[in-house]
């Protein structure tokens, strides 16, 4: 299965999305964390997302881009992905759909978990205390909050139209989320 995993920052997606990719049998696919591995290893990308992730926005498209079509090709993304952080903007999707098509391969599903916007900045704010990333601090975390509804959420009525579009509560203990990610999914 290619999917995609959706929803606003702290909705838990990277949380889903590894025992996701596990029961689907493909790879776990985050740009966050492509991203955070590039800062801590302090490559020039690493620097360059930083920067953007320090002021809670998105990391120019062409770096992004670049950096998802070398890792959709690799060997283990091939059997199926669930691709977590991307596409966040409409020239993602256009972006995303030439890499698939290239790759002779389509999406078949995505998934978006949606969950109430007070709740999402309690949990990241609580994320905050318990990880030490500096970049969640409440003010970045409501920048971020109004950069998906505003570059990311339009996405959705787009994947709807395809006839993609999984909507599924994302509120409750992760066991919870999972058994409705599992029915909407057919799993």
């Amino acid at each position: 299965m290619r999917m995609l995993i959706m929803g606003p920052p702290g909705a838990g997606k990277g949380t889903q999305a590894t025992g996701l990719a596990e029961r689907v049998g493909g790879a776990h696919i985050s740009t966050g964390d492509i991203f955070r591995a590039n800062i801590a290893g302090g490559t020039e990308l690493g620097q360059l997302a930083q920067s953007y992730s320090d002021a809670g926005k998105y990391v120019p498209d062409e770096v992004t881009n670049a950096m998802v079509k070398d890792r959709l090709a690799q060997d283990d993304a091939q059997a199926g992905f669930v691709l977590d952080g991307y596409p966040r903007t409409p020239n993602q999707v256009e972006t995303l759909d030439g890499i698939l098509a290239e790759l002779g391969s389509e999406l078949d599903a995505v998934l978006v978990l949606t969950v109430d916007h007070e709740e999402l900045i309690g949990r990241l704010l609580k994320r905050a205390e318990t990880s030490g990333r500096p970049d969640d601090t409440e003010a970045v975390i409501r920048e971020r909050q109004e950069t998906y509804i505003a570059e990311t959420a339009p996405l959705l009525p787009v994947y709807r139209e395809r006839g993609l579009l999984r909507e599924v509560d994302g509120m409750g203990s992760i066991d919870e989320v999972e058994a409705r990610i599992n029915a909407a999914l057919g799993l």
